[in-house]
């Protein structure tokens, strides 16, 4: 008979390790700490106190969080949509490519001449650290959900970045040499990985939207595992051609966010869902694989919380305070976005990236990326609420709905129309009567915070509501319910 005891205590530990995980959320509301310090100070003490936790082999680390990134990212680009991004795809891009190579130089040059790494170091330790999380934002806003431009911002600076730094990244560790003939090769190398990226990612999305669409399965379920399933398909083309992985599945979820298919719920709760768990394991395989001994080494320890605070308080505003300077936000909206550019998923996976590769200070610069990390999540992610209502950033408390009642169709039903009204559109403040829906068009429902309101022509819509209309299949309503901004 075969002996499945050893590994049935594996399942209970990785099964006891996601419950506690996913409760710790309700423990990190209660002591005002973020979810992720607790995932990362719960791995490192584990780590420590069982040292053959933290015995996985780095290339078994990148493995795991590469494709928790993957997942990360789809669902990030599912969550903007084409609409959003299309709002603001100007500041994204800017702040994305732009930005994300300023934060990256000025960290090079601090660590270069007020910390005394050699310049290859120095340009990991950059790269490393230029990419953001929204993700951990948001878990640290709870149930309040910013909105606007600030949110949109946040959110597609945060995933164009993060394909940027990791291209990046991947381009200076190929690169061999120094001098003009280096530089070139890493540029080269990380044009090829954008455009291909880029390419595979629109088109990738195309597909996905087209294949829900017009190829029915038989069971509902099973339209949420083909989403994910064509999520690593397209990561795995795009990288095959050298391209950008992270960059194509990141597009591919933001061109099929928007697009009407059966079951798209199902597909968007089952993708949070996964990545949310992604959000976990990232975190505490950062926790398990890091060095308590590097990470309190008091040269290493200093280092990493001057390097914390010079891109807190320095770095990240000044160059990307002046790439927003064009951008239609107001003072506080623009502070709480350099506020908010906190670390997380991506400077851990570029952390195993260098270790991997065998880099000159490896172990040193990985202590570094996780002293800066907790710094990040801890100090800056604590202070998100209070920041958030001292720059009166525009938000609506999203109160959980655990019970729903839906209809069911076979086909799609045309005219069929789902809003979210935002803040500054038209239907804000406006009344059911007064918006434009054509001749025959019509408001047929109205959730307000979970509760259903009475469509009288004297209802008065607010930010936050959730309308369903019924007009015709080619009405143009998105100008009615969304913000009217400029591209940048």
């Amino acid at each position: 008979m075969i002996d499945i005891e050893p590994f049935s205590l594996v399942i209970l530990v990785v099964a006891a390790t996601v419950i506690v995980a996913v409760l710790s959320n309700r423990l990190s509301a209660w002591i005002r700490v973020p979810a992720p310090a607790l995932f990362l100070a719960a791995a490192a003490a584990a780590a420590a106190v069982f040292p053959i936790l933290g015995a996985v082999p780095a290339q078994v680390d990148e493995r795991i969080v590469t494709v928790a990134l993957i997942f990360i990212l789809f669902d990030g680009g599912m969550h903007i949509g084409w609409r959003r991004f299309r709002s603001a795809a100007g500041a994204i891009t800017v702040l994305g490519i732009v930005g994300t190579a300023l934060t990256a130089a000025g960290v090079a040059v601090a660590s270069h001449f007020l910390f005394g790494f050699a310049w290859q170091t120095a340009l990991l330790i950059g790269t490393a650290l230029s990419p953001t999380d929204p993700a951990v934002v948001f878990s640290i806003l709870g149930k309040r959900e910013i909105t606007g431009r600030t949110g949109t911002i946040l959110e597609g600076e945060s995933g164009a970045n993060d394909p940027v730094g990791i291209a990046l990244m991947v381009s200076f560790l190929a690169a061999t040499g120094t001098g003009v003939d280096a530089v070139l090769g890493a540029v080269g190398q990380f044009a090829l990985q954008m455009v291909v990226g880029a390419v595979v990612g629109f088109a990738g999305g195309w597909g996905l939207m087209k294949l829900t669409r017009r190829v029915a399965l038989p069971n509902g379920a099973l339209y949420s595992v083909r989403a994910i399933a064509c999520a690593a398909l397209i990561y795995a083309v795009a990288t095959i051609l050298h391209g950008s992985g992270f960059l194509a599945v990141f597009l591919a979820g933001i061109v099929s966010g928007d697009g009407r298919a059966p079951y798209k719920r199902e597909i968007e709760r089952f993708s949070g869902g996964i990545a949310s768990l992604a959000e976990i394991i990232v975190f505490v395989v950062l926790g398990l694989s890091v060095s308590l001994d590097d990470v309190f080494n008091p040269a290493i320890l200093w280092t990493g919380l001057g390097i914390s605070a010079l891109l807190i308080f320095v770095i990240r505003p000044v160059f990307v305070g002046v790439l927003l300077l064009p951008i239609r936000l107001r003072w506080g909206e623009r502070a709480f976005v350099l506020w908010a550019g906190l670390k997380g998923a991506v400077p851990i996976l570029l952390g195993i990236f260098i270790l991997t590769a065998g880099a000159a200070r490896a172990t040193t610069i990985y202590a570094l990326i996780f002293i800066v990390v907790v710094v990040s999540v801890v100090f800056q992610g604590g202070f998100i609420p209070l920041m958030a209502r001292l720059f009166r950033v525009p938000m609506w408390v999203v109160e959980p709905e655990p019970w729903a009642s839906g209809l069911r169709f076979n086909e799609e039903p045309e005219g069929l129309h789902h809003h979210t009204v935002a803040r500054g559109s038209p239907a804000d403040g406006s009344t059911i009567e007064d918006l434009n829906l054509g001749d025959d068009g019509w408001v047929s429902m109205i959730n307000r915070e979970g509760r259903l309101l009475q469509v009288r022509g004297s209802t008065r819509l607010q930010a936050g509501d959730i309308v369903l209309t019924l007009a015709e299949p080619d009405a143009q309503l998105d100008r009615i319910f969304d913000a009217s901004v400029d591209p940048y």
